[in-house]
């Protein structure tokens, strides 16, 4: 029996959003346990309009500071990583997320600039300017290549300040390039990331999901009209649109392969029981989370700081996982600190 007219028109509103939760699931597997997904995708599913703040665009970008030139950095496996160093005075490194760019941090890159800091900002390996190079995409590759831009732009006394693979490539750094974190580093400042556990699924259900993550299916969803909208559940309350466009943009433009390899490779990640472990990182460490964040789940935070000795979590009501474009002004803060001691 042919169904009726009205039947078929709920079949069509229904796709859509089908479509969007099926995307948004692959990136919340990135960083969620079970229930964690399940929450998200639930959070997505009751989403029924997000606002425009267009007069948001201009902070994303670099506002009155010249944009600074890109430098390149080389790997001893062939990847080159393009890197922007800005402004004068204490030194702070900014490692960025899983899928994005170095663009996810120009607002807190411009404030510390305004207040007197040098910023070091890169592309991690294979994400947007920089290339893939020959490594496994593991963590321990990304503290190699951290070492190799330290090193390259002669960083010492610097905060390191990376958020989420950002912030294990800095954990990743200090466990496994203990030698460099001690001669560069004074402090450093983890935003909502995690040290293991990244991927509660079993290895046969990572391996499935790396692959649909390195499948075409997720940049075409996000390169749609209402594509930032895929990206609703890693935001807190009252997400900004022009943030979570740039945040869907970036993850589109990321190379399918690499997504879906840093996901194995974040996935495999245990700096508990690494050897050496976490918890033989001696410089000053804050952690900071979002009290909504759905994939580094604040219990991951909890996680760091009880390894790492004095370390001091800051927890960020009702904000989510993309922290340096919710609230830049409190990440930007805690930086400061770190780099006052």
């Amino acid at each position: 029996m042919a169904r009726s007219s009205s039947s078929k028109s709920s079949d069509a509103k229904r796709r859509p959003r089908s479509r969007r939760l099926l995307v948004l699931g692959a990136i919340a597997a990135a960083g969620a346990s079970t229930a964690a997904y399940r929450r998200l995708s639930a959070a997505s599913q009751a989403e029924k309009s997000l606002p425009s703040y267009d007069h948001d665009v201009s902070e994303l970008g670099w506002g009155p500071i010249e944009e600074p030139a890109v430098h390149n950095v080389a790997t001893p496996d062939g990847a080159n990583l393009a890197v922007w160093d800005v402004g004068s005075g204490p030194t702070v490194v900014l490692p960025h997320c899983w899928g994005c760019s170095h663009a996810i941090w120009v607002p807190v890159a411009r404030r510390l600039v305004e207040s007197g800091h040098r910023v070091i900002l890169y592309d991690q390996r294979g994400h947007a300017a920089s290339s893939r190079g020959t490594a496994p995409l593991t963590v321990a590759t990304l503290a190699d290549d951290l070492a190799a831009v330290l090193i390259d732009r002669d960083v010492t006394d610097a905060v390191l300040s990376g958020h989420s693979m950002g912030g294990m490539t800095v954990m990743g750094f200090g466990t496994y390039r203990q030698a460099v974190l001690n001669e560069r580093v004074r402090a450093l400042v983890l935003v909502a990331t995690a040290a293991a556990h990244v991927n509660a699924a079993a290895k046969q259900s990572s391996r499935v999901t790396a692959a649909f993550l390195g499948s075409p299916v997720i940049t075409r969803a996000l390169r749609t009209t209402n594509g930032y909208r895929f990206v609703r559940g890693v935001f807190g309350l009252n997400p900004v649109r022009a943030q979570m466009e740039l945040t869907a943009d970036t993850f589109a433009a990321c190379n399918p392969a690499v997504r879906a390899g840093f996901f194995l490779g974040m996935s495999e990640m245990n700096l508990l029981i690494s050897e050496p472990a976490l918890s033989s990182i001696k410089v000053p460490t804050t952690v900071m989370v979002g009290s909504r964040d759905r994939l580094t789940i604040p219990h991951r935070a909890w996680e760091i700081v009880n390894e790492i000795e004095g370390a001091r979590l800051v927890t960020l009501d009702k904000r989510g996982h993309m922290l340096p474009l919710e609230d830049p002004d409190a990440v930007t803060d805690e930086i400061i600190r770190a780099v006052k001691g």
